[in-house]
């Protein structure tokens, strides 16, 4: 580090990520808008415990497209740092984190398996999962595709 560097700062570059007060902001914000987003989906679609939980299976998938093609550009654009960062611990981990949702993808499952939809409840969850992978692979490709960085198979 150069001569004009401060004691805080190199203390500031040696603290992991997740104790740094400013990324600890940046995560909260995000997780405030995920929140609020998935509680709109939820409202939009509730779960029964009788039917597809299209509310949690839709803000899934939402979420894996927007994360891989989030990751992707990022990855493109340079290293994790400065914006970057900001824009991955906002986006990535704010918003996505708390947009998308494992718990209530589990509960839902457990609760049409006891409400005597368990055929549904395992369909549910292979479709969810397959289908997720596959949002996310497409959310990939379409971000390296609008950086110009896919050129159908050859970069």
């Amino acid at each position: 580090m150069g001569p004009n560097v401060t004691g805080a700062q190199r203390e500031e570059s040696v603290r992991p990520l997740h104790l740094r007060p400013y990324a600890l902001l940046w995560v909260f914000l995000g997780g405030v808008c995920g929140t609020a987003l998935r509680y709109w989906f939820e409202k939009m679609w509730p779960a029964t415990g009788a039917a597809w939980p299209w509310g949690t299976f839709a803000v899934n998938l939402t979420g894996a497209f927007i994360l891989g093609a989030l990751l992707e550009t990022l990855t493109l654009l340079g290293p994790d740092g400065g914006w970057r960062q900001r824009a991955r611990l906002f986006v990535g981990t704010g918003i996505c984190g708390a947009f998308t949702t494992y718990s209530a993808f589990a509960l839902e499952i457990s609760t049409l398996a006891r409400n005597g939809f368990a055929g549904l409840g395992v369909g549910y969850a292979l479709v969810s999962i397959t289908a997720g992978l596959a949002a996310a692979m497409a959310g990939i490709a379409a971000a390296a595709a609008v950086l110009g960085r896919y050129s159908g198979g050859s970069a």
